[in-house]
């Protein structure tokens, strides 16, 4: 081999000199622009708006209801607190038809459909009866229900929904669980949206705390996509599981057994942290927050409904009505909303023992296929005009 081949040989083996500046420009180029995309992000809060981006409703279908899954890779679901990302997914957001009556029902697990497929809630039976309003359009009602049981929580969902569009008729079936004042805020859904509590407590003075601890109060760099980066990750999944949705049409995992709600029941009069019989007053129930959802929802026709519930008559079925109850906070709070329905002027519809005992599931507001095939025939004449 000549010298001149060998040094062409050992140039082209020869390991390349590493330029570290350059590198080290280029990590820092890329520190301050992620540093800048953060600070961008806490001084925005484009949170909410990234929500209202959504293939819901357009190359997916809207979800017959809201967003709410304990097992995501089962429920095809997943639960969130960004309440335009929810709004956005849900069927309620598409355009409305110029033959559609539509009926916004709100409500807690019960109406949303725990361990039921959307055809079973009491939305899908009334949809079902393929009916039709007093001025020949044809009803279409959303559900709007959410597993939570307070007022504040529908009301919140009230005002999202109808920032978007209006209703021709507005259900709100509640129960006494709902008007617990010391609950209204027990869930991420509120308490990770105090801005827009807040300001549904101070311009309908509702009697909650502007100052509550459970608002969730972040700091600048909380506010940034390293603070918000879980958030912001829901969002996404939110749209991979509507890929699921679309091609199942499964929105919840439903178990082969369900156990049943009790019949029998503990010589025990206490209810959530009352714990003996006393006289309610205002300062336990918000009844303030159903007026103030009254007032929300302005000229549309609203049906204040008190719901079906299991009634037990085994062991100690003279002290409760059911685990939920004890009679003497029952009775009470259901004399309560009659006189504030009465007070208010309000289309109200007291079923609190329409359904019988056998067709209530897991809870004694859970109810089975039947029994919301029974809740939509009693309310069949309010929502074609002809009660």
């Amino acid at each position: 081999m000549t010298s001149q081949s060998t040094d062409t040989v050992a140039s082209a083996t020869t390991t390349p000199t590493i330029d570290w500046r350059t590198i080290g420009r280029i990590f820092l180029k890329a520190a301050v622009l992620f540093v800048a995309l953060n600070l961008l992000f806490a001084a925005c809060r484009p949170l909410e708006s990234l929500g209202n981006l959504s293939l819901y409703n357009s190359i997916l279908p809207g979800r017959l209801r809201l967003p709410y899954g304990e097992r995501p890779a089962e429920d095809f679901n997943l639960t969130l607190s960004n309440l335009p990302a929810m709004s956005a997914a849900h069927v309620w957001n598409r355009p409305a038809a110029d033959d559609e009556f539509r009926v916004l029902l709100l409500g807690d697990s019960g109406i949303w459909g725990w361990f039921l497929p959307n055809e079973h809630t009491l939305a899908g039976q009334l949809n079902e009866m393929k009916l039709t309003a007093a001025d020949g359009r044809r009803i279409v009602v959303y559900n709007l229900g959410y597993p939570i049981m307070s007022l504040t929580k529908d009301m919140v969902i009230l005002d999202e929904m109808l920032a978007g569009s209006r209703p021709d008729l507005i259900l709100w079936p509640v129960t006494l669980q709902s008007f617990y004042r010391p609950r209204q805020l027990d869930h991420p859904l509120l308490y990770e949206n105090p801005n827009r509590v807040r300001e549904l407590i101070e311009q309908y003075d509702l009697g909650l705390d502007l100052s509550d601890s459970r608002f969730v109060d972040r700091s600048f760099v909380q506010e940034s996509i390293i603070g918000r980066r879980r958030e912001l990750a829901d969002l996404l999944r939110l749209q991979a599981w509507g890929v699921a949705w679309a091609a199942t049409g499964l929105d919840q995992a439903i178990p082969e057994e369900i156990t049943l709600r009790k019949s029998d029941f503990e010589p025990d009069d206490s209810w959530l942290d009352i714990t003996e019989p006393r006289t309610l007053t205002d300062d336990d129930l918000a009844f303030d927050v159903l007026v103030g959802g009254g007032s929300r929802a302005g000229t549309i026709p609203l049906i204040i409904i008190n719901e079906p519930m299991f009634i037990g008559d085994g062991l100690n079925s003279d002290v409760r009505y059911n685990t939920f109850y004890p009679r003497w906070a029952y009775d009470q709070y259901r004399q309560m909303l009659g006189e504030t329905a009465i007070a208010n002027n309000w289309n109200y519809i007291d079923l609190w023992n329409a359904i019988p005992p056998e067709e209530f599931t897991d809870t004694p507001v859970h109810l089975t296929r039947r029994g919301n095939q029974l809740f939509a025939a009693l309310l069949r004449d309010y929502l074609t005009g002809r009660s």
